[in-house]
């Protein structure tokens, strides 16, 4: 079946004064719990660190500013199977730019690639060439941000996959590329899987490829790290997806009303995947970790971005996939997967790189690395494309 597009209009982010004000009301009533009874952040969130971020979001954070961050850039909306999908679209002032999709994950937001839009749109000012450029698409997921909410089942990895290509061939772009993490990597290795003749290579940040018994009997060093990792991670740290996965309307109605309940929920995250040790303020900032939180907050996201948790989790189609790809493995992933295990499902790997640091939050935690692997993967691409046309 076809789907149904409608026209691309332009959206401005302007959230009321009135939700604001709300907000405000809210953080000013919070009831905390007592502290944990642990010296670290086994139990959860310590109290210590939820209360610095609500102080700092009561006295201090300015929503307005981020508004005005995404503002600068052209926002649009286009229905896709009459389902109101929000994305921004960067044009490179290299009109021959490559096209590039990029899409985020849970609890994450178009907020994430807000560091690297200048380096892939203008490299030649941010230590690459012109020959770089990238035009970019950046998507929000459907009931994440400021795209709409779902009324009925159905918009599972394999939708949104389907409905990344109608976007982009809306936009007029017969040929592109696209990356994406956690479950932006689902819906960028599904639109490889489904290969609907315009995308011509991916990159992920997380990997998604099992081990096969072969390579289990027999781990390397780094493997043997992974598994203990992803050990961890299904007996600590996957209560929220369980949550989420089976009740996502039962976990909405708490973190929609409690603004700090909300962050929290958000906040554990981003210590637990990434890089930055016990101190995510000074690593990634009190206000680009609110600006996402509030961002989640003010669209009432809890519910609706936890279904997709409910269509997909652990449902992944992890069929072969041929078409060139690029991977690129941060040290503190939650899926660190090795090339040895990737090569097993794809068998056209043109990048591959282990960083030296970071971790699921690429973009957003390690701006820099993110850009560099975004330009090695896909001048790889294009250099094996060209390859290609010259022995045809």
């Amino acid at each position: 079946m076809v789907m149904q597009t409608g026209r691309i209009r332009p959206f401005t982010v302007n959230v009321p004064q009135v939700a604001l004000d709300d907000l405000v009301a809210r953080l000013a009533h919070t009831r905390l719990p007592e502290q944990e009874t642990v010296n670290d952040w086994d139990q959860g969130v310590p109290l210590a660190v939820v209360q610095d971020f609500l102080d700092y979001w009561c006295d201090h954070y300015d929503w307005r500013h981020c508004e005005e961050e995404l503002n600068h850039y052209p926002n649009f909306r286009m229905r896709i199977d009459d389902l109101p999908i929000h994305f921004l679209h960067i044009r490179s002032p290299h009109d021959d730019a490559r096209p590039l999709l990029l899409t985020h994950g849970w609890p994450g937001s178009v907020l994430e690639f807000m560091d690297v839009i200048e380096p892939l749109t203008k490299p030649e000012e941010h230590g690459g060439s012109a020959d770089q450029a990238f035009h970019l698409i950046i998507p929000s997921l459907p009931g994440y941000g400021f795209s709409g909410k779902p009324r009925k089942t159905g918009w599972d990895i394999p939708k949104i996959a389907e409905a990344w290509d109608v976007l982009m061939r809306a936009l007029g772009y017969e040929r592109y590329f696209a990356q994406g993490g956690d479950w932006g990597s689902a819906v960028t290795l599904e639109m490889a899987r489904q290969d609907r003749g315009a995308l011509a290579a991916v990159h992920s940040n997380m990997v998604l490829a099992a081990p096969d018994p072969e390579t289990m009997s027999q781990p390397t060093e780094a493997e043997a790290a992974a598994l203990a990792r992803l050990q961890w991670y299904r007996e600590k740290d996957n209560g929220y997806a369980q949550i989420q996965r089976t009740r996502p309307q039962t976990i909405g109605y708490a973190l929609t009303d409690s603004p700090v309940g909300q962050m929290a929920w958000i906040l554990e995250k981003f210590r637990n995947w990434s890089d930055a040790g016990d101190d995510i303020a000074s690593a990634f900032g009190h206000d680009r970790l609110l600006d996402n939180v509030s961002l989640y907050w003010f669209t009432r996201s809890a519910a609706s971005s936890a279904r997709l948790y409910w269509h997909s989790f652990g449902k992944q189609d992890m069929a072969p996939i041929a078409m060139p790809m690029g991977g690129t493995i941060f040290p503190k992933e939650l899926f660190q997967t090795s090339q040895r295990w990737a090569e097993k499902r794809f068998s056209n790997i043109i990048h591959w790189n282990v960083a030296d640091k970071g971790g699921h939050f690429a973009a957003f935690e390690t701006p820099d690395i993110f850009v560099e692997e975004i330009r090695a993967c896909f001048d790889k691409a294009e250099l094996t494309a060209t390859r290609k046309v010259q022995t045809a």
